[in-house]
Order: C-alpha cells, then structure tokens, then sequence
C-alpha cells in the first residue's frame, strides 16, 4: 500500500518540477516480473522508471549505508528496496532479488553499470535472469543529469526496449555473461538511438576510479 501511494505522490512531484515525461516502447515489456536493466546516469532513475513501469511494482539495489537511518531505512523498505554492501555484496545481493522476482511478484531494477561514474557491465542481472526464469528488459533515460535541469522542465524520456533473454542451456560462465552484457549494451543503443542519437552519455571516470578506491578500504 505504501509503495502505491508513494508513487501517486511520486507522479504527481514530477508533474509539478517538470511536468514533460515521455514514456516510449512500453509494449515490450512482457506479462508477469522480469528484471529492468538499465545504463545508470542520475540518482533519480530508478523512481522515474518505477513511475513508467506502472502498474507493475519494483524492487530495487540500494546501499547498506544509506540503512543505517531508521527513518531512511522505514521508506527504503517500505518502497520494496535491500540493502547491498557494495565493496562486499554476498549471496544476498542475487538471493533477495531472485526471491521478489519468483515469489513476491516484485520486478527488479538493476543497474548492471553498478555506478553513474561507470560503463562496467558486471554479470549479476544476467544470473538473477536466469535463476528467476524471467526476461530483461532494457531501458534508458535521456533528459536532465542535474536538478537544476530538472526545474529548468527539460524533457524526461524513459525508453523501454525489447526483452532479452537469458538461455537455461549450459553454464553462465564468464562467456555466456559476456555474451548477454552485448546484448544489453547494444540495446541501450538502439533505445538511445530511436530518442535520439546525437545523445551521448559520459560517465565521470575520476568519480568511478575513488569509487572503486573506497570499495577497497
């Protein structure tokens, strides 16, 4: 019930900061749960893909530390969120998931990039894919990257693509995840490309490298 009303009042926030969200290639998503993947380039993402895929409700990665607040922690768990230690994810980080996927009816945002700060796929959704027996579905954003662009009402497109899916057949080996990383990236592209294909998305390296450092300690 929290998770509806908070996204009503989600809505209705977007509407009055900027009021220009353009939702595109919602037919593909397919019936029953699957997993929203998803190039990460602004902290605000995953609320603007959780109003887009409406009906459907979604559960999603967030940082352990941001838990540590018990009022922080009410509405991340209220809003379908886990916590994951990101320098040291453990079973949980596919288990939890895999769980709300199968069991919960809950679909699943995943930034498989981990970061804003980074173009890294790693191989997490593909294996939460597989275990869960559900589809990827790709989506990008393409709008303001900054708050201030977001009250300037610039434009908010959220682009759905088509599912991919992951075979059952053989080992999801370091071959097989790569293979399903192409996929996604070229998916990313084509979705950019039918919004707009002068769109170029620059991740901060500098950022992505004291991330990684701080993962470290």
């Amino acid at each position: 019930m929290f998770y509806r009303i908070f996204r009503v009042i989600v809505r209705f926030i977007i509407f009055v900061l900027n009021g220009h969200m353009v939702v595109l290639g919602k037919e593909n998503i397919p019936e029953g749960t699957y997993v929203l993947v998803a190039p990460h380039r602004t902290w605000w993402e995953p609320v603007l893909f959780a109003v887009a895929g409406s009906p459907m409700e979604f559960s999603f990665m967030a940082k352990a530390e941001l838990f540590h607040n018990p009022i922080i922690r009410w509405i991340l768990t209220h809003a379908h969120a886990f916590p994951v230690d990101r320098a040291h994810p453990g079973p949980s980080a596919i288990k939890t998931p895999v769980t709300n996927l199968k069991k919960r009816n809950l679909s699943v945002i995943i930034f498989p990039t981990g970061t804003r700060y980074s173009n890294n796929v790693k191989g997490g959704a593909a294996l939460i894919s597989r275990l869960a027996r559900v589809q990827l579905v790709p989506v990008v954003y393409q709008g303001p990257l900054t708050f201030w662009g977001l009250l300037k009402r610039q434009k908010l497109i959220v682009g759905f693509g088509e599912p991919i899916t992951v075979s059952r057949q053989g080992r999801l080996d370091e071959a097989a995840i790569n293979e399903v990383d192409k996929e996604m990236k070229a998916a990313w592209k084509k979705i950019d490309d039918g919004i707009n294909p002068d769109f170029v998305y620059v991740p901060d390296t500098h950022k992505a490298e004291l991330e990684h450092e701080e993962g470290k300690l």
